[in-house]
């Protein structure tokens, strides 16, 4: 998808049609919107050819374009879990993945790489109602493998907003929410991780439009993306005006939010009162 976002600019600064790239690399004007779009998989020549078209002759530019192309056509190990996955979310696994700082704000339930097992079990099981407990323990164990990426030794810096709703809805039984919430509070004293939590005395406030997430990427010209999960889809917005939007809502969250000390009181507040 970061690929085809790519290519797509290229392609409009050039002032070229989808049509005429596609008749470049003997392919239909569909093949090239779903290429940009990051819905097919691409091969090396029609990524060099189309970066000839759109005049690109660096070689270090090209070849980091070619890379990625390379890159993209590798299954990650997240894919052996695609059968108990919504069809769009392994994406964004693969972008939580390569993303060097994710931002993020939630308001129904605590951050996926934020959640404990017991936790994310009580949430997995809320959403895959009817599902067999084996299909459960599979989508619980991938949650717990994305959150290795918070310890790697090149984990990406995580800043999270939660609202308060989502520390005070149980998922679970009472003692899975005090483990949730005990959990939080270690979390945020990573070095990496900046918590934050939105208090219902706040009132209203930015994040009116709901949770999202903003990841951004150690490549300097590849674009932020945003990513918005509804009830059968997910939308991927990378386009300039849409994430200046998210990050300014980011933003005043974090202007109007605690800080992390004072937030990690906040979870210490709770935790006496479960």
């Amino acid at each position: 998808m970061l690929l085809g976002s790519q290519l797509r600019r290229l392609r409009e600064a050039r002032g070229i049609t989808r049509e005429a790239a596609g008749y470049s690399i003997r392919a239909s004007e569909s093949k090239i919107s779903r290429m940009e779009l990051g819905r097919v998989s691409f091969k090396t020549r029609d990524v060099e050819d189309l970066l000839t078209l759109y005049g690109i002759t660096d070689e270090a530019e090209r070849e980091q374009l070619v890379s990625l192309a390379r890159e993209a056509n590798v299954a990650g190990w997240w894919h052996s879990y695609s059968d108990v996955l919504p069809t769009w979310f392994p994406t964004y696994v693969g972008l939580e993945g390569a993303a060097h700082l994710i931002r993020a704000y939630e308001v129904q339930f605590v951050h996926g790489l934020l959640q404990t097992e017991d936790y994310a079990r009580a949430v997995v099981r809320r959403g895959m109602k009817g599902a067999s407990e084996a299909d459960v323990e599979r989508r619980v164990t991938l949650r717990l493998e994305r959150q290795k990426y918070l310890v790697a030794e090149n984990a990406p810096d995580f800043h999270i907003v939660l609202d308060e709703a989502a520390l005070r809805r149980p998922y679970g039984s009472r003692e899975v929410m005090r483990g949730q919430l005990q959990h939080l509070v270690e979390m945020s004293e990573h070095p990496n991780v900046r918590l934050q939590i939105m208090p219902f005395s706040f009132g209203g406030h930015s994040g009116e439009g709901g949770s999202f997430t903003i990841l951004s990427f150690p490549e300097s010209d590849l674009s932020d993306v945003v990513y918005l999960e509804q009830l059968t889809s997910a939308l991927y917005l990378d386009k300039r005006e849409d994430v200046a939007q998210y990050e300014l809502a980011l933003k005043e969250l974090q202007q109007d939010s605690p800080g992390p000390d004072e937030s990690r009181d906040l979870l210490r507040g709770l935790l006496q009162l479960s």
